[in-house]
């Protein structure tokens, strides 16, 4: 999971791609990079750490260009390296900089390939510099001096070819102009928008809506499973369905956690998906426990909230903040490194206690992945005098690796993975456990958009829809990313970071 923005305009783009960032900062947290173009010169400024972190007014002045494309990383493989922060930039053909949001399930095939055959070398240990070299191959095919639109897109539909699992990117070709594109299956989101101008028509691409309103884009459209985007250097737009057999299947767990509430994928509301949510996981209480004895409802703030709320409304009972949020903290979910996440949790949370002494709560949370958090925030319930602690979750059990760019691929490490629900209860010390059914999930994310028939929810039921993800795979990807491999790597690259030079 991470934040991708691209923009072409009639002036400068540096503030805007800032700003468009800091709104797509929940897509992660561990570095920021803008990369911008003028006069056939590139600009570059990334590292580790939050948005407004990384740049200063120095570096926003150095930013220069109508053109430039933008990201925020989070280490799917808990990499914390300054090494992998994008955009990242290869010189030929023609020097192209990209960005990347997701995870390529024939990676490690790809960089095989990228060496033995492309004569390509991959410097670090991120796929989005193999996507980026497979598209660079493939422009380089034609061997012509100027390329034109059709050359690009035809790249592209190589890229398709050869790549597989979910990814969106955003690339600039210097001297030629801006390109976006959606893996074929529509796996990770990003949607384009424009706005008129005296001077004339700009675009924006990014990975959610809230960037477009953000910067006041009009919100055109999501790109199309396979399809991709160009801009030109003077504002022309062309846009071609790249792929063989797209197939529609966004991910569910942009609905549940990923995107921001206030934003529209693939034409469905994120607010009112999680507003369908609770209403799902309030009518499966009143079915399967219709004499509870909830007293009240607290969300574990932040995404939670609007299915709480919701949940609240249908079961007639009261809905109370019971937790206060330093802001200052980041999301725990995507914190490198088990330890940090669970020391991250009592810094971020503080109790109000009056809304726990002697009441039987229900806490509703957007998702359970490891167990981790929910087992402390429960606790810290007991501790404030609470009679039950229940627990709902408005996802189903995560039970399976996610593999297209989500940080959950290691099987053992999820608390729902063979263990029934109520093992899960007692492990995370709920008095009962209340799970999304998945139809139910479904369900409310479809009904915002009824052409969407078929979602990647293999977290969920294990089934990946690119059709290439095998035990062999899983168990290689689980010895390359649980928490212990991820610790080796960020003792490693800490030490790569302190020799590297100041800011």
């Amino acid at each position: 999971m991470c934040g991708i923005i691209g923009m072409v305009a009639h002036g400068p783009v540096n503030q805007a791609i800032y700003d468009g960032l800091t709104v797509l900062q929940h897509r992660g947290q561990d570095a920021a990079g803008i990369m911008t173009w003028e006069d056939g010169r590139l600009y570059l400024r990334k590292r580790n750490g939050l948005v407004r972190d990384v740049f200063r007014t120095e570096h926003m002045i150095q930013l220069r260009g109508h053109i430039g494309i933008g990201h925020v990383r989070y280490p799917t493989a808990g990499c914390a390296s300054s090494a992998e922060a994008q955009p990242f930039y290869v010189n030929s053909p023609y020097g192209i900089s990209l960005a990347h949001n997701g995870n390529l399930t024939n990676a490690e095939q790809l960089k095989r390939e990228l060496f033995l055959e492309d004569l390509r070398h991959i410097n670090t240990a991120s796929d989005s510099e193999i996507l980026l070299n497979v598209f660079a191959h493939e422009l380089a095919r034609p061997g012509k001096l100027r390329v034109d639109e059709n050359d690009i897109f035809d790249a592209v539909s190589g890229v398709h070819r050869r790549c597989s699992g979910g990814y969106a990117a955003v690339a600039m070709i210097n001297g030629y102009g801006m390109l976006a594109f959606r893996d074929p299956h529509g796996i990770r989101p990003v949607c384009f928008g424009e706005r008129e101008t005296p001077e004339g028509r700009e675009y924006l691409v990014a990975s959610e809506s809230v960037a477009m309103d953000t910067l006041e884009f009009r919100l055109v459209r999501e790109l199309a499973p396979g399809e991709a985007l160009f801009v030109t250097l003077e504002g022309e737009l062309h846009t071609r369905q790249c792929a063989d057999a797209p197939e529609n299947s966004p991910c569910l767990f942009e609905y549940v956690y990923l995107a921001r509430p206030d934003s529209i994928i693939d034409d469905v509301a994120v607010y009112k998906a999680r507003l369908r949510m609770g209403q799902h996981l309030a009518g499966k209480i009143l079915r399967e426990w219709p004499d509870h004895d909830i007293d009240v409802i607290i969300p574990v703030p932040d995404t939670s909230r609007t299915s709480a709320l919701e949940m609240a409304q249908h079961l007639g009972v009261k809905y109370r903040e019971g937790f206060i949020k330093n802001r200052y903290i980041g999301r725990t979910f995507i914190m490198p490194g088990q330890q940090e996440r669970q020391k991250s949790v009592r810094q971020k949370l503080n109790p109000i206690g009056l809304e726990f002494k002697g009441k039987n709560v229900l806490l509703v949370d957007d998702s359970i992945v490891r167990g981790t958090t929910c087992g402390q925030i429960i606790q810290m319930a007991r501790d404030e005098g609470a009679r039950n602690v229940y627990f709902a979750s408005a996802a189903p059990p995560v039970r399976y690796p996610n593999v297209y760019g989500i940080d959950m691929p290691s099987a053992r490490e999820l608390i729902a993975h063979d263990r029934s629900e109520e093992e899960v209860a007692r492990l995370i010390g709920a008095d009962r456990l209340i799970y999304q059914d998945l139809d139910d999930l479904v369900a409310a994310v479809q009904h915002g958009n009824m052409a969407l028939t078929r979602f990647d929810a293999s977290c969920f039921n294990g089934e990946y829809v690119t059709g290439d993800v095998t035990s062999d795979y899983l168990e290689a990807l689980d010895q390359q990313r649980n928490d212990d491999a991820k610790n080796q790597r960020e003792s490693a690259d800490s030490l790569v970071d302190l020799q590297s030079e100041p800011d």
